[in-house]
C-alpha cells in the first residue's frame, strides 16, 4: 500500500494532473484537517452514502498523509445533516475512479458478488481499493438503509481529452467528445439503475461536471472547454430523468455553473507547485452548498463560530437551533463545557437542583440522570456511569450555573453529540 496521497496520484492517470500540461502552471497545496464527531447509536438517523471519485473522497493537493481525513462536500454534508437530526456519513469516494468503474463496482453491489480491484478498474492509484472491494456487502447493507446517495463522477473520463484540446482538430475533438458523452451517458445511467435496484426510495444526487481552467490560463479554448462541459450538464440531467420517479427522486446538482468564472478560487489548477484539477476548500464548500440547498433547501453556517476565542471555544447547535446565551461554553483543562440549564431548555428536559449533595437531577426520554459537582460519576436510572472530567459550578452574573463536559451528554442523556472543529460548533440531537 502506497503512503503518501502525493505517491498515489503520481501513479494515477493523466486526469489527476488535469491540464497541468495544458496551461503550463503550478497549483498550491492545502492540508486538509479532520473533522471530529461523537456519536452514539440511536434510531431515526439521517443516512448519508456518498460514492464516486477523488471529489468525493474529498482530495487536495498537499495531502501527503493517507491517515488525513479530507474535508470535503460530503463531511459538509454531513454537518449540514447535524443541523436536522441526527445524521451519518459513509464516504465511498476512490481516487481515479471513471464511470466504467463506477458501474463495475455498482453492479458488484447490486449482485452480491465478489470483485477485486481490478474488477473495479485496472490501475486505480487509491491504496484502500483492495478493501474497498472486499466491502460490497457492507455497501450493499448501507444503501439499502441509505435516506441520501450522493456522486460525483466523470472527471477522470475527460480529463485526458481536456488535456489534449490544442493538439486537436475541432473535428477530432468534437469525435472524441461524442464518444465520451455516449459512454457517460450509458455508464452513469446504469450505474443509477444499479443503485435504485439496492434502493428504490432514497434520494440520489448527482454532480455535473465542471471545467477548472479559467479564461486567463485558457484564452480562445476556455469557450470550447465550457461548451463541452455544458454538454456533459445536459448528459447529467437527461441520465437522471430518465431514472427518476415519483417518491425515488434523482436529482442533479449543477455544481458546473458556481464554478464558472470563479475556477482559479475554486480549484487548485493555478498557483505554485503542479496544477491540479480538485477543488479548494472554498471549492468543496461551493459544491456542498448545491447539494445541501437541494436536499434541505438552505446551507447553514453557524453565527458564532466566527467569533470563537480560547475562552469561548465553540458554538452550540441543539434541535437545529444556535443557542444565544449568556452562559457561554467553557474551555477548561482541553475539555469543553456547556451550561447544562441552556440545553435541558433546548430539548424540553426537566430538571432539578439539590443544594445539600451538590447534585441536578435530570428527567429526559425515559432517563432520570444525576449529575453530581465534582464526581467522575453520573448515575443513569441509578447506575454509576464514568465520565472523564467532572461537572462544576461556575459564577454567571450573580448566579452559579452547573457546567458539565460535552461527552457526558451523550454519556448520560443519550443524546448525539458531534463536534466539527471546522465549524468550531457542537451540535446536540436528542
Amino acid at each position: 500500500m502506497l503512503s503518501k496521497w502525493r505517491r498515489i496520484f503520481a501513479a494515477g492517470t493523466s486526469g489527476m494532473l488535469l491540464l497541468s500540461v495544458l496551461i503550463g502552471v503550478g497549483a498550491g497545496s492545502a492540508n486538509a484537517a479532520d473533522t471530529s464527531a461523537t456519536q452514539n447509536a440511536s434510531q431515526d438517523v439521517f443516512r448519508i452514502v456518498a460514492l464516486g471519485d477523488s471529489i468525493t473522497a474529498g482530495y487536495e493537493p498537499g495531502m501527503t498523509d493517507v491517515n488525513t481525513k479530507p474535508y470535503g462536500y460530503a463531511e459538509r454534508l454531513l454537518e449540514q445533516g447535524w443541523y436536522h437530526g441526527r445524521s451519518e456519513l459513509t464516504n465511498y469516494g476512490i481516487l481515479g475512479l471513471t464511470t466504467a468503474g463506477l458501474l463495475n463496482y455498482t453492479g458488484a453491489i447490486k449482485d452480491g458478488s465478489a470483485i477485486t480491484a481490478e474488477g473495479i478498474q485496472s490501475g486505480l492509484p487509491d491504496p484502500r481499493i483492495d478493501q474497498f472491494a472486499k466491502l460490497t456487502p457492507q455497501i450493499a447493507s448501507e444503501l439499502k438503509e441509505a435516506d441520501l446517495i450522493t456522486i460525483t463522477i466523470g472527471g477522470n473520463d475527460v480529463s485526458r481529452l481536456f488535456l489534449q484540446v490544442k493538439e486537436l482538430t475541432d473535428t477530432d475533438f468534437e469525435s472524441q467528445l461524442e464518444q465520451k458523452l455516449a459512454d457517460y451517458n450509458t455508464n452513469v445511467k446504469a450505474s443509477l439503475e444499479n443503485i435504485r435496484a439496492i434502493n428504490p426510495q432514497a434520494t440520489i444526487i448527482l454532480a455535473d461536471q465542471y471545467q477548472p481552467a479559467p479564461k486567463i490560463a485558457l484564452g480562445a479554448m476556455y469557450t470550447k472547454l465550457m461548451t463541452a462541459a455544458a454538454q456533459f450538464t445536459d448528459s447529467a440531467d437527461r441520465v437522471a430523468a430518465s431514472v427518476n420517479q415519483p417518491g425515488a427522486k434523482v436529482l442533479v446538482a449543477h455544481v458546473a455553473a458556481k464554478f464558472a468564472g470563479s475556477e482559479g478560487s475554486l480549484t487548485h489548477i493555478i498557483g505554485a507547485g503542479q496544477a491540479d484539477f480538485h477543488p479548494t476548500q472554498l471549492g468543496y464548500e461551493t459544491i456542498a452548498k448545491v447539494f445541501a440547498e437541494l436536499q434541505w433547501g438552505e446551507y447553514r453556517i453557524p453565527t458564532v463560530a466566527a467569533m470563537a476565542t480560547d475562552t469561548v471555544p465553540m458554538s452550540i447547535v441543539v434541535k437545529g437551533v444556535e443557542l444565544n446565551t449568556p452562559n457561554k461554553p467553557i474551555l477548561k483543562n482541553g475539555q469543553n463545557f456547556l451550561a447544562l440549564k441552556d440545553i435541558l431548555n433546548a430539548v424540553g428536559a426537566n430538571g432539578k437542583w439539590d443544594n445539600k449533595t451538590s447534585s441536578a437531577t435530570i428527567e429526559y426520554g425515559g432517563r432520570t440522570v444525576v449529575i453530581t459537582i465534582g464526581s467522575k460519576f453520573i448515575k443513569v436510572n441509578g447506575q454509576n456511569v464514568a465520565i472523564d472530567t467532572p461537572a462544576f459550578l461556575q459564577k454567571v452574573g450573580k448566579e452559579d450555573k452547573t457546567y458539565l463536559p460535552l461527552a457526558a451528554l451523550a454519556t448520560g442523556l443519550g443524546f448525539d453529540v458531534n463536534y466539527s472543529s471546522k465549524l468550531r460548533t457542537a451540535f446536540i440531537n436528542p
